[in-house]
């Protein structure tokens, strides 16, 4: 079957980077599923596990995490869902990925594809979904009434982060550098903007708080550290899914008990923990409220058919850090 992926680590700028290449086809045994993929989505995390490395794989690595797709086949102990099934999924970061023809995954972290989204804008949300729900309502334990900074609230995780946090009850606060980005963010729910490239403690003073119950931190851990200690209030909670380059100092936080949580969308089926199926519950609830309209799908740029020439312009895309909702790439082509 088709595929992409690599054999060396190298800058998306080199056509070695990302190659088509040709790789047996699966057969599901356990709780696996076997999905004909119609669209995959790249993320920030798609691109730092191609980053430039001091390796090479003598077999070729799929990279890939969200996807959507139809049932082909289903292991034996399987249950959720048959064959025909319309899903969407974001995969385990410890298997082969989804930039392929068809996929294995287990039906614990699959959901049903919402019935009004296109395989294309379905493709689009898995991931970035998986991580705002778990990040909000599993590690911040938000609550209606509280008050939420969303640190680079135009990107994938943010823009769905905006929306489910609104529709909580919160009072959200999205940071962006850029008029398009603010217009978005806004659009989404936003109650107002700041700059995270300016001092957030004032610009926050200037729309009446002197602090925040909660904050999401999806852009910079180190650089946006020492400001988010000034900014949470006494007892709140700070979670970030952005690993730290440089040691994190916990005291800035001990005189207001503030508790700090990690978020990795793929630690539950890493390590497939028992409460694996909550993935699969997450990304149905999600999807009912998809369909409802009570939440917007945030596939801002399409890209077809997935072959290596294009999945580089993805993740290109990405890399220059600059996007705005999610990219997909849809279709086999010929």
């Amino acid at each position: 079957m088709k595929a992409v992926g690599l054999y060396k680590y190298l800058p998306i700028t080199r056509e070695e980077s990302l190659v088509d290449v040709e790789v047996e086809k699966g057969h599901p045994t356990g709780h696996d599923l076997l999905i004909r993929v119609q669209a995959v989505s790249v993320n920030p995390v798609d691109t730092k596990v191609r980053a430039p490395k001091d390796r090479e794989e003598e077999k070729p690595k799929i990279l890939g995490f969200d996807a959507s797709g139809v049932v082909e086949e289903v292991g034996e102990e399987c249950s959720l869902f048959k064959k025909g099934d319309k899903v969407y999924y974001a995969g385990s970061i410890g298997r082969q990925g989804t930039n392929s023809q068809y996929h294995l995954v287990d039906e614990r972290i699959v959901g049903r594809k919402p019935e009004n989204l296109s395989f294309a804008e379905a493709a689009a949300m898995p991931l970035t979904t998986l991580t705002a729900w778990e990040g909000l309502f599993q590690r911040l334990h938000v609550q209606e009434g509280e008050s939420i900074l969303i640190i680079n609230g135009g990107g994938g995780v943010g823009s769905i982060a905006i929306q489910l946090a609104k529709q909580a009850g919160l009072t959200v606060i999205a940071t962006s550098s850029r008029i398009e980005t603010s217009e978005w963010c806004k659009g989404l729910g936003a109650d107002f903007i700041i700059n995270h490239y300016e001092s957030m403690e004032e610009q926050l003073k200037e729309h009446g708080m002197e602090s925040v119950d909660n904050i999401f931190c999806l852009h910079s851990t180190d650089k946006h550290w020492e400001e988010m200690g000034k900014v949470i209030r006494p007892q709140g909670k700070i979670c970030s899914i952005v690993e730290n380059e440089e040691p994190i100092d916990l005291k800035l936080l001990q005189d207001k008990s503030v508790s700090f949580f990690w978020e990795f969308m793929f630690t539950r089926p890493l390590y497939e923990t028992d409460d694996m199926v909550e993935q699969h519950h997450i990304l149905n609830k999600v999807g009912e409220e998809l369909e409802k309209g009570n939440l917007q799908h945030t596939l801002q740029e399409t890209i077809s058919p997935i072959n290596a020439e294009n999945m580089r312009k993805a993740h290109g895309k990405v890399e220059e850090g600059k996007m705005i909702g999610k990219i997909v790439v849809e279709g086999w082509g010929q």
